[in-house]
């Protein structure tokens, strides 16, 4: 069945109120959450005010999260010079930094996308889930201000940066591959599921294996994103 426009935000209304009980939050203006999570394709297809998509806010959300980070990084590493302040910065606010943080809270599961991006995996693409992230950032700083945006990136962020070498580039086939060694559980093997798109946005499906027994499956632009996040739900789920 083919869902209406209040069809659709009553369904979010529904998962956001849980989301944000999660994370402890309560918030004052809905509307703005629902522009947060808004991609343009949505907008088209119910023909909205054209400005009512997420980039304005991620735009704002960007330059709330390079402050709030900053300062973090400045309190916390007293003896680092500027340079290096600089490139910890970029690592932590980059694209695969930012849609980790955001899968750790399932956010993907929030945007609002027309039908086409939905059916070419846009829930899955993380160039989508990096600007929700933004996005949220800046509609949180609207409707609670910066002590709340803290108070999140406190939980969600901050924690991840335990010295100046922080990368987002985690190779979680072989994370999982030694965490199966160390525990003697056995061999990890990789099928792929699915492919399917056309082949300038293709979308890969594989499924990670332990001892030819099915664990969780990943989506991906590649064979090897797909095998990467297949394996890193395996190692969430603390298989």
């Amino acid at each position: 069945m083919v869902k209406n426009k209040a069809q659709i935000i009553a369904q979010f209304k529904a998962q956001f109120d849980v989301f944000m009980k999660d994370i402890n939050i309560e918030f004052e203006q809905y509307d703005i959450y629902v522009q947060a999570f808004s991609h343009s394709s949505f907008i088209n297809d119910f023909k909205l005010d054209k400005l009512s998509h997420n980039e304005r806010l991620e735009f704002l959300g960007d330059a709330v999260l390079e402050l709030t980070v900053s300062q973090f990084l400045f309190k916390k590493f007293p003896l680092l010079p500027e340079g290096k302040l600089t490139k910890l910065r970029a690592s932590i606010v980059c694209e695969p930094s930012l849609v980790t943080f955001a899968m750790s809270l399932n956010m993907n599961e929030l945007l609002l996308l027309g039908k086409g991006e939905e059916k070419t995996g846009g829930r899955e693409r993380p160039s989508l889930i990096a600007d929700a992230f933004e996005s949220f950032i800046g509609a949180l700083y609207l409707d609670k201000g910066l002590e709340i945006v803290e108070q999140f990136l406190e939980k969600v962020v901050f924690p991840h940066v335990v010295d100046e070498n922080y990368t987002a580039n985690r190779d979680y086939k072989t994370e999982l591959q030694e965490f199966m060694h160390r525990h003697n559980k056995g061999n990890i093997t990789y099928h792929l599921l699915d492919e399917s798109g056309p082949a300038h946005h293709k979308m890969f499906t594989s499924e990670v294996l332990l001892n030819g027994k099915p664990l969780e499956t990943g989506k991906g632009r590649t064979k090897k994103e797909s095998e990467q996040n297949a394996a890193k739900k395996a190692l969430n789920n603390g298989q």
